[in-house]
């Protein structure tokens, strides 16, 4: 973070500055508190920061933003101190004038943000969200990473309820934005998938009314927005032949996939993806557009999409001993699982064909409805066997064994590995999916504990 006076961030929060100091660094944990700090009491469920505001003093903190005062205490006074933070870091931003994406969408912004990222360093100084802070908390945060070395910048925007993009976009300003598509994750706060449309276009509040929408022209919620809309809306596609970017002539092999990239029905360029699966095709076209928007050149779109890595849990395929693992287990929706189970069958393996899928959290009155329907797609992912771990994933096990599929469920997870376990042959492939709630992760350590530690012996 660079300089900002303390009148400055008094201002932006409608209050009064107890004394002159510039501040280097807004800190919310005591424990990180360098010359120049300020520290800002956020408040939770479990925890008050205003508990700590006098630790954050003694600790070297010129002031701290609290809701009340606090005696001993330099305090900028705030009748919310989450709302306070997000007005910082957008005084913080308006400093500069980068280009900057802005991704939010119900599944693959991680993976969106992570490409664009990608593409954008290709041709400037990048600065982009880290893991997944994605929220109220953690998106002010980086925006105050940003420095005036920064030519571009990438931010996820993450919600639950409505609200939540207005005001992530309000502080970001986004100069492109992106919705990767309309899917039902967390349909249970937002009742319905045109309920969720709504809160992902409030990512239109925050820009300037001729700044363009990248979004996916698949999704049959998104694909109007270009008629609808009166900003530019640029749209992408695997099966909307209207699409203004397309892929063409896609090669599957068992690690990469190689396309053509067409722009208005031009070969732009020829990507390899060192990555399987159709939707990661699809989120490199939400990347190329967003570069091309960016005066990223086609060709170095094309060579940066090509060091593209994984995040986190996200479809790693990772090898243990004699088993091919592919682990997904960062979140679950029916797009994402059907993404998944797309990719097993896909994949090419000598052995047999493994899916253990768990619970899909956060889908309210429609979870059994659509934990059935993933229970519909297993069968045409050619697996072999299919263990289901959870409460709800019963209702994917029982559509599953309807159809003729060989179906093991249990709502323990230490049954769940032994039965893998029992079951495994060399050479098999298995995919993990699951919300993350449901630490299927854990079970993947568990499993292969015994060839991971031989591994380790032999290295």
């Amino acid at each position: 973070m660079e300089k900002l006076c303390l009148t400055e961030i008094a201002e932006a929060v409608g209050s009064s500055a107890p004394l002159e100091a510039e501040i280097t660094m807004i800190s919310t944990d005591t424990r990180n508190m360098p010359e120049g700090c300020l520290f800002l009491a956020l408040k939770g469920k479990h925890f008050d920061g205003h508990s700590f505001a006098k630790r954050a003093v003694e600790n070297g903190a010129a002031a701290v933003v609290v809701e009340y005062e606090i005696e001993g205490c330099p305090c900028i006074v705030v009748p919310d101190t989450g709302r306070a933070l997000l007005q910082i870091a957008a005084c913080y931003r308006k400093k500069f004038s980068p280009v900057l994406v802005g991704v939010t969408g119900s599944v693959g912004k991680t993976t969106t943000k992570e490409m664009i990222a990608v593409v954008l360093s290709a041709a400037y100084e990048t600065l982009k969200t880290q893991g997944n802070l994605n929220n109220e908390i953690g998106l002010p945060k980086t925006l105050m990473e940003l420095g005036s070395q920064h030519e571009a910048a990438v931010i996820e925007m993450g919600m639950s309820d409505f609200g939540e993009i207005h005001r992530l976009s309000c502080t970001t300003q986004p100069t492109i934005g992106v919705i990767t598509n309309i899917g039902y994750s967390h349909i249970e706060h937002l009742k319905s998938q045109e309920g969720i449309l709504q809160a992902k276009l409030e990512i239109l509040d925050g820009m300037a009314e001729d700044a363009p929408l990248v979004v996916n022209g698949d999704d049959v919620r998104l694909a109007p927005l270009k008629e609808q809309l009166t900003r530019p809306v640029i749209t992408y596609g695997l099966e909307n032949d209207k699409a203004d970017v397309q892929a063409a002539d896609i090669q599957a092999e068992e690690s990469s996939t190689s396309f053509t990239v067409l722009d208005k029905g031009q070969k732009a360029c020829r990507v390899t993806l060192p990555c399987v699966g159709m939707h990661n095709v699809l989120d490199a076209l939400a990347a190329y557009c967003a570069g091309r928007l960016a005066g990223v050149e086609p060709e170095k779109i094309a060579k940066a999409l090509g060091t593209y890595k994984t995040v986190g849990f996200r479809q790693n395929i990772e090898q243990h001993g004699p088993y091919t693992v592919i682990a997904d287990c960062y979140n679950a929706s029916p797009d994402s699982m059907k993404a998944a189970l797309h990719v097993l069958r896909e994949m090419k393996s000598s052995g047999r064909k493994i899916a253990v899928l768990g619970d899909m959290l956060e889908l309210g009155d429609l979870s059994r409805k659509l934990h059935e329907i993933v229970g519909d797609m297993t069968l045409m992912s050619d697996a072999d066997q299919i263990f289901c771990y959870g409460d709800q994933s019963r209702f994917i096990a029982g559509k599953a064994s309807e159809g003729g599929a060989s179906v093991f469920h249990t709502e323990d997870a230490t049954e769940l590995c032994c039965a893998i376990r029992a079951y495994l042959r060399p050479g098999d492939l298995l995919l993990f999916k699951a919300s993350r709630g449901m630490h299927l992760e854990e079970c993947i350590k568990e499993i292969f504990r015994q060839e991971d530690e031989q591994n380790a012996v032999l290295d």
